[in-house]
């Protein structure tokens, strides 16, 4: 008897009955999210009936995708306009205008539609993944509370008219741009996994610390006669506090070599003391402490990949499941024998994928010739997708004059390129004579021109050179390289600039000073200009194979790091909250208040003399920029001495504590991670193949498919025993 084939269901409805129509094209939806969560590297555990299927690809469209990540950034982006507002021309307290404060109600109504999304989005997740699964997951159940704790606290706002002092669901606010993002989640569990390592060097520093700062209180004490002592002693380790904070900055070199100086000056054996703090602190435990986190996060890049191919493999094989054939006389056991191409192809088609991606596969399931396809086949298929295609470049246009093919020839030969180049060139270095000249005269003293005869020449020559790449090429050719269009836009702007000058200025001659029509100056339209030309320069870095290859790495890069700026806008949007709640206001301008002095007669080197009164937390803007000043750690203990002296030695424990998230965690996590990046992206031999199956097609490989041969195929055990515990799924054998 022959053997009659039907395809499994993606739920059990009962042994080996023929299937009805409605439940073939259950498991066909099916096998479409399975495959687009494999796709996407989603987990497939969610509800598999047909209403919550349309559901779930609904939610993971790009239009809801889309609406979620604005929400997000709109209710992230509230914090400029709330009150306080950044809306003013400078952070100075001394210059400041009065802000543009929103009307009670303005910002919480946006808010209160923000919140409405996210409780759709809690709502829609919970509803697909099930009760089970909601109960079990901490970032859902984490999202329930800080949507209920905002609610609350949006309430109590509009109850006090707007005018609390503390609104909680500002800090909470991070919360949502975190959850949403797999990445992110993974990162920060990294970063847990690395706590315990970096705890052990921090508690090393932290001995280091203490065990110098006592020393250094012995060393230098009061009620000796050398009066260099006493004004290192009174200056730098005044107490214990004091002598902790000045060795806490040392650390970081910040204040390097002035904590040293007034000892040094009396004993040259004083200075033994500084330089071995240094060397144990400085040199060796904070590069220690980057070591120890990138041994930890060196298999990081791996463990990741590692789960995004399980998850891939998983997805796969759960569409491979419920499309699979059975193959046996009716009443005896069935025998698997694959996927029908036909069914695979139907699924191909609804799946939401890449054009040239979906006929690259359709390509191969056709290289089958009809029969079924195995597990192993199935599987390969979706490698396809790994590889990011960049299309042939389209054909140069056919002239059939010989002097046209000539020209042909030279305008799209690599020597016309060394030619633009170096014409760029020559302009950059005219510019930086003329910079060079004219750096001690004042705008109205310049002759501009020479400079101005000079940029119509080279601008010319850039229309010149951008129309007979045009001829060359064709349009799309020279549209189809990134570099000709960037050269392309610019050149087109820097034409019009020049165009507006010559009507609005007339054609330069010796003595050009024209009276100022409009917004910008003459001299206003020349720094435009100039500042376009410069940035026209890059052009020649693809030119240079070495500066590509790095140029092209580091860009390919920025996917992999975006989790960690993520990570970077949390904590800054954190602390910066915390910030304006603790020193709003505290920094006032010189004459508001006895604690401030006025500059000329401040301490040299202090905030006052300094200038640094823009370092603020009077609204979100200065926050992050005051924040950004303490990172960096240049001059940070002027801030640390500030708002010692404004608010009280309590800000001292807020400006540390950023300090370690900052520039000691963040940036050592950072730099581990970009190494380790780095390391194992760097192979320009094999960044580019030919796409198998086609031969006018090219790809770049993704970092994925680079290291799929270091990588582990997860066995088919592992991916059944995942399926079987699937709570919707349920499979026939």
């Amino acid at each position: 008897m022959a053997a009659e084939a039907q395809p499994l269901l993606g739920q059990d409805r009962g042994g080996g009955q023929a299937h009805s129509g409605a439940d073939q094209e259950l498991c066909i939806d099916q096998a479409v999210v399975f495959i687009e969560d494999a796709i996407k590297y989603r987990s497939i555990y969610h509800r598999l009936d047909a209403g919550s299927l349309w559901l779930y690809r609904w939610y993971y469209s790009n239009m809801c995708q889309r609406v979620l990540g604005f929400t997000i950034f709109l209710i992230l982006a509230l914090a400029f306009v709330e009150v306080p507002s950044s809306f003013t021309r400078t952070a100075d307290v001394r210059y400041r205008s009065q802000p543009w404060q929103p009307p009670c109600g303005l910002t919480e109504t946006i808010e209160a539609l923000c919140l409405l999304v996210f409780l759709a989005d809690l709502s829609v997740k919970g509803y697909l993944v099930g009760q089970a699964q909601l109960q079990q997951n901490l970032w859902l159940l984490a999202y329930f509370v800080v949507l209920v704790v905002s609610v609350v606290d949006w309430i109590v706002s509009l109850s006090l008219n707007c005018e609390e002092s503390l609104r909680v669901r500002r800090l909470l606010r991070p919360f949502f741009l975190l959850q949403n993002s797999s990445m992110m989640k993974k990162t920060l569990k990294c970063i847990r996994w690395s706590l315990p390592e970096m705890a052990s060097v921090g508690l090393l520093l932290t001995i280091h610390l203490c065990v110098f700062t006592v020393i250094g209180m012995l060393l230098f004490t009061i009620g000796e006669k050398d009066e260099a002592q006493n004004k290192e002693r009174l200056t730098y380790f005044q107490n214990l506090p004091e002598a902790l904070t000045s060795l806490l900055v040392l650390l970081t070199t910040s204040n390097n070599p002035d904590v040293m100086i007034p000892a040094y000056t009396q004993n040259r054996a004083y200075a033994l003391f500084f330089i071995i703090f240094t060397l144990i602190g400085s040199l060796f435990l904070m590069n220690l402490l980057t070591a120890i986190i990138y041994n930890q996060f060196r298999g990081y890049l791996m463990k990741s990949l590692q789960t995004s191919l399980f998850r891939r493999r998983l997805g796969a094989r759960a569409a491979y499941e419920v499309l699979t054939l059975r193959a046996g006389p009716n009443g005896a056991t069935s025998e698997l024998v694959g996927v029908n191409p036909e069914n695979f192809l139907r699924v191909l088609q609804k799946t939401q994928l890449n054009k040239i991606h979906k006929q690259a596969i359709m390509q191969k399931v056709h290289s089958y010739e009809g029969r079924p396809i195995l597990a192993d086949e199935f599987q390969k298929l979706f490698d396809e997708v790994d590889k990011g295609v960049v299309k042939e470049r389209p054909p140069k246009p056919q002239y059939q004059s010989p002097f046209l093919q000539t020209a042909q020839f030279i305008f799209s030969h690599r020597y016309f390129d060394y030619l633009g180049n170096l014409i760029a060139l020559g302009n950059l270095l005219s510019i930086c004579v003329f910079l060079v000249l004219d750096s001690n005269l004042l705008p109205g003293e310049r002759n501009d021109f020479v400079l101005g005869i000079l940029n119509y020449i080279f601008v010319l020559y850039y229309l010149l050179e951008l129309l007979f790449k045009v001829f060359a090429l064709g349009l799309r050719g020279y549209l189809s390289y990134h570099c000709n269009v960037f050269d392309g836009l610019l050149t087109i702007i820097l034409l019009v600039l020049e165009i507006s000058t010559l009507a609005v200025y007339r054609l330069p001659h010796p003595g050009w000073k024209p009276e100022q029509y409009g917004p910008l100056s003459l001299w206003d339209m020349t720094r435009l200009v100039n500042i376009l030309i410069v940035i026209r320069f890059l052009r020649i870095i693809p030119s240079i194979k070495p500066t590509a290859v790095v140029a092209s790495t580091i860009l390919g890069l920025i996917q992999n790091l975006r989790a960690f700026g993520g990570i970077l806008v949390v904590v800054y949007y954190v602390f910066a909250m915390i910030g304006i709640n603790l020193f709003r206001g505290v920094i006032v301008p010189p004459g508001n208040s006895s604690l401030v002095p006025d500059n000329s007669s401040a301490p040299c080197g202090s905030f006052e003399q300094l200038g640094y009164w823009p370092n603020n937390f009077d609204d979100f803007a200065a926050a992050l920029i005051t924040l950004w000043d303490v990172m960096v750690v240049n001059n940070w203990q002027v801030i640390l001495e500030a708002y010692k002296h404004y608010s009280g030695p309590w800000s001292m424990v807020y400006f540390v504590l950023w300090w370690l998230v900052s520039s000691v965690i963040w940036i050592n996590l950072f730099l581990a991670l970009l190494l380790e990046n780095f390391l194992n992206r760097w192979d320009p031999q094999s960044y580019k193949q030919l796409l198998v199956g086609t031969k006018q097609i090219t790809y770049e490989m993704s970092v994925e498919l680079m290291f799929r041969d270091i990588l582990e195929e997860p066995k088919e055990e592992e991916l059944m025993e995942k399926l079987h515990k699937h709570p919707h799924l349920h499979l026939c054998r």
